[in-house]
């Protein structure tokens, strides 16, 4: 096990590395430089901006400022924002926060309702319970996150007036738990629509397969209860798939709450990357690019070690 660790690690290196090359050469090829969004003063000089370019080295070649960054984020610094002159680390530490909290709320609640909807559709095939499931699947996967945000805010901000449409928590008055819960409905219930459709579809399919096998029917000629046979037997063997779906779920949930983020006005790391590109705040782009990548790349880990856990015959000791 500890070998294997150490092997994925070592392949996660290029990996990351190739994700920070491109983000970081896509970030300098966009339209427009810091260097125009700090001196919006028309009548700054050139001998003043140049001064700013130097100090700032965005008068190196893109491929030395890359190293340059390279070799400081290996040193444990991520550097300082150029809109604000922060360190990264600070404003990132300060929005990591909220986006955790509305991702691994809307996981939590696309698995609690994905994974029982997909295993009574499949033991319930072509019934109503499957068709019901089957077409929250398809509307669920087949909705884009802003569509839905835009459709709630409408309905339930806008006309009904139940939940609120931005922010964490209401301007006037202490910052409770329960105002809390109350803000983060919406943008959890959008974060996870898309989710709960895709892996209804791939709950069932995998139970469906099982419930297939030779073992299931021996299970229930030798009299096991029918409850006993869906979930001990057929549920924990198809959830081999089900959990490589939830793990390749990581990376759209980040995504996905960029838009959210903006959309509910949501104080995390989305809104945050969406200011600094528009800023060309090169610093906080690559520092939120190393934290995502580097969450991304130990979630897919985890979840190789879960299949240990799920099917004794998986070994990692070769």
């Amino acid at each position: 096990m500890g070998k294997y660790v150490i092997r994925r690690f070592l392949v996660a290196i290029p990996t990351f590395l190739g994700i920070t090359v491109l983000v970081f050469f896509l970030a300098y090829m966009a339209p427009g430089s810091p260097l125009e969004m700090l001196f919006m003063d028309s009548n700054a000089s050139a001998e003043v901006m140049a001064d700013m370019e130097a100090r700032l080295g965005l008068d190196q070649p893109v491929y030395v400022q890359y190293f340059q960054w390279l070799v400081e984020l290996f040193k444990g610094n991520l550097g300082n924002s150029y809109r604000t002159g922060l360190p990264v680390w600070d404003s990132i530490a300060e929005r990591i926060g909220p986006t955790l909290l509305i991702t691994l709320s809307s996981l939590f609640l696309s698995v609690i309702i994905a994974i029982p909807l997909g295993v009574m559709s499949a033991y319930k095939p072509y019934s109503a319970w499957d068709y019901f499931s089957s077409g929250l699947s398809f509307i669920g996967a087949a909705t884009p996150n802003f569509f839905a945000g835009l459709v709630f805010i409408y309905l339930l901000s806008v006309k009904v007036n139940i939940f609120p449409s931005s922010g964490m928590y209401n301007s006037a008055g202490a910052h409770t738990f329960l105002d809390l819960l109350h803000h983060m409905v919406l943008p959890t219930l959008v974060l996870s629509i898309q989710q709960i459709g895709s892996l209804i579809r791939q709950t069932r399919g995998s139970v469906i397969e099982v419930l297939q096998d030779d073992y299931i029917r021996t299970a229930r000629s030798k009299g096991c209860l029918e409850h006993r046979v869906l979930f001990k037997h057929a549920l924990r063997n198809s959830l081999a798939p089900v959990v490589t779906r939830i793990g390749s779920m990581i990376p759209f949930l980040v995504g996905g709450a960029v838009v959210t983020e903006q959309l509910f006005s949501w104080p995390g790391l989305g809104s945050l990357m969406v200011l600094s590109i528009n800023s060309r705040d090169y610093p906080v782009i690559m520092g939120i690019t190393v934290i995502i990548a580097v969450a991304v790349l130990i979630g897919n880990l985890i979840i190789d070690l879960v299949y240990s856990i799920l099917d004794p015959r998986i070994r990692f000791s070769k």
